[in-house]
C-alpha cells in the first residue's frame, strides 16, 4: 500500500464539489482504470492552486508529474531520483489499496544464483 496524505482536507460541502469539478475527466487517460484515475486525481486536486484556473505551462506540468507518479505506483517505472522524491512527497497522505509489487532484475538474479 502507498501512503499518501490530503492538502486539501479540510474542504466541505460546496468547496469540495468546486475543488473536484476543476479536475475534469478529460485528463483521464483512455487506459486507466477508474482506480488510477481516482489516486491520479487526488494527486492534481491536492496541487490546484485555489486562487483560480492554473496557467496552462504550470497545469501541464502538474498534469505530468500525476502520470510520472501513477506510473511509477502501478506500473513499476522507474525516474530519476530526484524527480521519485518530488512526485512522492507531492503524494504524500494518498492511499492506494493493492499496488502491485515489483521484482527489479537484480531481486530476480539474487533469487536464482543461490
Amino acid at each position: 500500500m502507498v501512503g499518501v496524505g490530503r492538502q486539501g482536507a479540510g474542504m466541505v460541502g460546496e468547496e469540495e464539489d468546486e475543488a473536484e469539478a476543476a479536475v475534469p475527466d478529460c485528463f483521464r487517460a483512455y487506459s486507466e482504470t477508474e482506480k488510477h484515475w481516482q489516486a491520479r486525481r487526488d494527486f492534481l486536486l491536492r496541487h490546484l492552486p485555489t486562487d483560480g484556473t492554473p496557467a496552462a505551462a504550470r497545469l501541464d506540468q502538474l498534469l505530468a508529474l500525476s502520470m510520472v507518479w501513477a506510473n511509477h505506483v502501478f506500473l513499476g517505472c522507474s525516474y530519476s531520483r530526484d524527480l521519485l522524491d518530488k512526485v512522492m512527497d507531492m503524494a504524500e497522505g494518498i492511499t492506494v489499496e493493492d499496488t502491485p509489487r515489483f521484482t527489479t532484475r537484480d531481486e530476480l538474479m539474487r533469487k536464482y544464483q543461490r
